[in-house]
Order: structure tokens, then C-alpha cells, then sequence
């Protein structure tokens, strides 16, 4: 069975909308032989990350970067998965007031340097998530889930 590993940093009821969404789309019925663990970014160790498939990445946007929780996850994962994980597949989401380029920016120069394989681009969402962006963190968690399951 492949696992798929969210790192997640949660602090608000928006982005707790959009982990569920993603996580119930990682978890769904149609995409076989895959195990969905959640590690809160402030304890996912580089074991969870060696020991995982693929990886979904939530953040919230803070101050036009990625949270500091986030960021403190990549130092602690970095050189010890950096030969290990190459291609992985990952996908992201991020929770914004108005503006996300920079945690793109970011997100994408930390990705690069790990060699991971995007199955998507970030859903991005500025202001509460409605329908239509829950259903884009759904999508997200099931297309990055069917990359290593079977459908």
C-alpha cells in the first residue's frame, strides 16, 4: 500500500474547511491502495516523509510567505530527503488574505530543490472558501491520491 503523507499547518476555520476537503479527496472510495496520514507541520519529521509516497502541503499565507510552520517543516525535512525523494508527487493548497506570490514563489523554489513532481498546480483561495473552491481542494487531494493508487 503507498502512503500518502498532508502536512499540514491549520490555524484558522478556513483553512480547516479546505484540509477536510483535500483530505476527504485524498480518502476517497475511487482511488485504491493508498493510506491518508495528516502530520500537523510543527511534528512531521523526515521519517513521515521518507516513509511516505507523495505528500499534500497546506499553509496559510502569512505576511505574503508560507507560514513559519511550514517553512520550519522543510528545514527539518530538506537534507535528509533530498537524495530519497526525488519525483515524488506533491500537491498544495494555500489559504491567502489577498496576495500569494511570494508563498508561490517559495513554495515552488523549496519543491525545485527537492525535485518533486507537482501533479497540479496550488489551489490558492483568498477570503473563505466557498463551493467551488472546496471542490478544487477535493480534486486536489484525489488527483494527487490516484497518482499513487489505482483508480
Amino acid at each position: 500500500m503507498k502512503r500518502l503523507l498532508i502536512v499540514h499547518h491549520t490555524p484558522s476555520p478556513n483553512l480547516q474547511a479546505m484540509y477536510e476537503a483535500v483530505r476527504s479527496g485524498a480518502s476517497t472510495d475511487e482511488v485504491a491502495g493508498v493510506e491518508v496520514v495528516s502530520r500537523p507541520a510543527l511534528t512531521a519529521s523526515p521519517v513521515d516523509v521518507l516513509e511516505a509516497d507523495g505528500y499534500l502541503l497546506g499553509s496559510p499565507v502569512n505576511l505574503g510567505y508560507l507560514s513559519g510552520a511550514l517553512k520550519h517543516f522543510f528545514d527539518q525535512v530538506y537534507y535528509p530527503c533530498l537524495e530519497e525523494t526525488v519525483r515524488r508527487p506533491f500537491g498544495a493548497y494555500l489559504h491567502a488574505g489577498n496576495d500569494a506570490t511570494g508563498a508561490l514563489r517559495a513554495l515552488e523554489s523549496i519543491t525545485t530543490g527537492l525535485k518533486w513532481r507537482v501533479v497540479r498546480p496550488p489551489a490558492v483561495v483568498t477570503g473563505e472558501p466557498g463551493r467551488a473552491e472546496l471542490e478544487e481542494c477535493w480534486e486536489l487531494g484525489a488527483m494527487v491520491a490516484a497518482e499513487l493508487g489505482t483508480v
